[in-house]
C-alpha cells in the first residue's frame, strides 16, 4: 500500500488509531463509517504495509521516577556511513536514550534521554556517551518543562492538502 493508494477510510482509520490505539475494532469501524470485518482487514493491511508501526501506552516518566529529560546534540568525528550506523547501533543499546535522530546541519545526531536524576544522567554522559567511539562533541540541554508532546502526524493538514488538489 503506497501513500497515493490510501483512501479516505484508510486515513480515517489511521487518524482514529493515532488518537486512541486501545479502541475496539467495533468502535473504530463505527467511527470511520464501515462495518467491523472490513475495518479489521484494513487495519491488518495498514499494519502489514508499515503504516502502523505498533501500539503503546504513553506513560508519565516523572511519575515512574524519571525526573530528568535531556536533549543531547552529538557531533561525530567521521560521517562515513559505517560510522553513522555504528553510532546508531550504540544508541539502540543505551536504555536512557529514548529517541535518536540523525540530522543535517551543525550536529549529526540529537538524542532524547531520560534518567532518574542528574547524577544518573551525568554518569551516562561521561561513562558512555562522550567516551563512545567517533564521538567528537556533545552538547546537552535539560528540559525544564514540555509545552507540547503530540505523537504521530497531523491528519487534518493532509486532508486539507488533498482537498486542494482534488
Amino acid at each position: 500500500m503506497q501513500h497515493a493508494k490510501l483512501d479516505p477510510i484508510d486515513r480515517k482509520i489511521l487518524a482514529e488509531l493515532q488518537g486512541d490505539g486501545r479502541m475496539t475494532n467495533v468502535e473504530l469501524a463505527k467511527r470511520v463509517g464501515i462495518s467491523a470485518p472490513p475495518c479489521l482487514r484494513r487495519v491488518r493491511t495498514l499494519e502489514e504495509a508499515g503504516y502502523i508501526k505498533g501500539y503503546f501506552a504513553k506513560v508519565d516518566a516523572r511519575l515512574l521516577g524519571f525526573e530528568v529529560q535531556v536533549f543531547a546534540m552529538v557531533g561525530l568525528a567521521s560521517q562515513a556511513e559505517a560510522d553513522l550506523v555504528a553510532f546508531e547501533d550504540l544508541c539502540s543499546g543505551w536504555p536512557l536514550v529514548r529517541e535518536c535522530h540523525m540530522l543535517n546541519g551543525e550536529i549529526d545526531f540529537i538524542l532524547k534521554c531520560v534518567a532518574p536524576d542528574l547524577s544518573s544522567f551525568q554518569s551516562f554522559l561521561t561513562g558512555e556517551l562522550t567516551s563512545a567511539p567517533n564521538v567528537a562533541s556533545v552538547r546537552t540541554s535539560l528540559v525544564i518543562r514540555g509545552a507540547k508532546d503530540t505523537p504521530g502526524v497531523p491528519f487534518d493538514v493532509m486532508e486539507a492538502r488533498l482537498a486542494e488538489t482534488a
